[in-house]
């Protein structure tokens, strides 16, 4: 597939690979570079010398391009945007914010820059602080989510920018990218797909969760927060959807109870497996993903059932 992003960004095939915290380490980033996809690595709430660490760690294991995804509320934002910098990494998404302020500096570094936005209005002013392209994702998506779904949100963007959108939230094989690719994606981008990939560090209670996973498993929390999450149902979910009510009800409702519920609750899902008290957070496709594959078995597969839907859609 020739297109003049993937081109800029160095990559073979229009798949990039969410930066999912806890989950998107040096090992499913290489991985995923090395098939040909674009591997991201999640720098979350770390400090400027962990995020290097990790990207040094990626080097040895890839020649390839691969990302970093700079998370804007992180304390550590600024150290980190000087770490991917320094460390010559070509790609950066960004999430929770506007990477405006550190535009100018991504920019000399020769940094292509990719927010993630869930609207409209947020896509249009990312254009306008000079983005290369956006990352479009729908509430359908695993962890933090919007309102507006993928099938909705794709064409309205694309209609409204210039620059390239990759979309996201829903898509878990080439049918979902074949569909996004004619309402106007150039790329697509996977999470909940690569969370079961071999190279992936989640616990393997994780990935059973996510491979048994229906179509109806999933729920959204933390809506009366105002950042709502995608979540597999368990223990953890019951709960806290249970005080999400509680606290509606209450005159002077107290958040607090919420936070305590889901403190670390995303590490014990990934790194303990715990699976009552583990926050799994997946996307809707889960009810699609049913094996353990290594990251190049899914992007082939990806890739063939892709052309297949292409093949079909030129029969009408």
């Amino acid at each position: 597939m020739k297109h003049p992003l993937l081109e800029q960004i160095g990559i073979d095939y229009p798949i990039v690979q969410g930066a999912m915290s806890w989950v998107a380490t040096p090992s499913l980033a290489a991985a995923v570079s090395n098939a040909g996809g674009l591997g991201m690595l999640g720098s979350g709430h770390e400090p400027g010398e962990f995020v290097r660490k990790s990207i040094k760690e990626t080097k040895k294991l890839t020649d390839k391009t691969f990302g970093v995804n700079v998370l804007l509320l992180s304390p550590y934002v600024d150290e980190v945007v000087d770490v991917v910098c320094e460390e010559g990494i070509k790609v950066v998404t960004t999430g929770a914010g506007s990477p405006g302020k550190y535009m100018k500096k991504f920019k000399e570094a020769g940094i292509t820059v990719i927010p993630v936005v869930a609207s409209v209005a947020l896509a249009r002013r990312m254009e306008k602080e000079g983005a290369d392209a956006i990352i479009v994702e729908g509430m359908e998506a695993g962890g933090h989510v919007g309102k507006l779904t993928t099938l909705t949100l794709i064409p309205q963007v694309t209609d409204a920018v210039s620059i390239p959108v990759i979309a996201a939230g829903g898509i878990g094989d080439g049918r979902g990218m074949a569909a996004s690719i004619m309402l106007g994606a150039s790329a697509v981008q996977l999470g909940t797909r690569f969370v079961v990939a071999h190279e992936s560090i989640a616990h393997d209670n994780f990935k059973q969760r996510i491979i048994k996973a229906r179509d109806i498993d999933t729920v959204v929390t933390g809506q009366i927060t105002g950042h709502p999450v995608r979540v597999l149902r368990n223990k953890l979910t019951r709960e806290y959807l249970k005080v999400e009510k509680e606290i509606t009800s209450d005159e002077s409702p107290n958040f607090s109870r919420l936070e305590e519920i889901g403190k670390g609750a995303l590490r014990k899902a990934v790194i303990e497996g715990d699976k009552d008290g583990g926050s799994f957070m997946a996307g809707q496709i889960a009810g699609l993903v049913k094996k353990e594959q290594s990251c190049e078995e899914i992007i082939q597969e990806i890739m063939a059932e892709y052309k297949e839907a292409i093949e079909k859609a030129h029969m009408f």
